[in-house]
This record gives structure tokens, sequence and C-alpha cells, in this order.
């Protein structure tokens, strides 16, 4: 679903406009003049799992694609979650139905 592209040292975004999408370690483009070392980015896959009424759900998801943090479309397509006797999250919704969504998401660690 999701491939990692590597920056090159042509996508700086002062010299190539629209390059400018991936967060660069400090050094890359930066102003610190070579005072600390570069690390390399490291690509994270995390996995976010949303439970609750299709509602709370689809609020949950407008409000963090309000803060920038991930488009709609990339969630799964809402998932009945079966009844289970351990009574935990899935009791917690008023309408006794309880569903799931699933982002995948990956971030880029120094």
């Amino acid at each position: 679903m999701f491939e990692y592209l590597e920056p090159e040292a042509s996508d700086n975004p002062e010299t190539n406009p629209g390059t400018g999408s991936l967060p660069l370690s400090s050094g890359v483009g930066g102003n610190d003049q070579g005072t600390r070392p570069l690390k390399p980015l490291n690509p994270e896959k995390l996995r976010h799992l949303l439970y609750g009424s299709r509602a709370g759900i689809d609020r949950t998801i407008k409000i963090l694609h309000a803060h920038g943090y991930a488009d709609p479309n990339d969630w799964s397509d809402p998932i009945p979650v079966p009844p289970s006797s351990s009574g935990d999250v899935r009791a917690s919704t008023p309408a006794g139905t309880t569903w799931m969504v699933i982002l995948t998401k990956t971030i880029l660690l120094e």
C-alpha cells in the first residue's frame, strides 16, 4: 500500500520546487552549516485501529484529516466486530454494534 522513497540530493526544495513533501533530517536543505552529522531517515510502519460506533469513527477520521495526519480514503472500510464475552472495548458503544477501521501509515524516524 505504501512505498518509501529515499530522498535524493537533487530533492532540495530550494532548488527543485515541489519536492519538499518529505521531512528531511537536520542539515539537508537547512542552515545549520554541518554542525550536526546527518542521520539517516528510517521508515517505520504504524498501524492505527479505531473501535467504536460508525459515527464516532467517522468523526475521529475527520478530526485526524483536519489536523493533516491522514486522508479519509487511507482508512479501511468499516468492519463489524464480533461480540465477545470479555466485555472490553466492544461493549462501549450505545448502539450495540461495534465497528473497526484500520490505517497503516509510514513515518520517518531519525
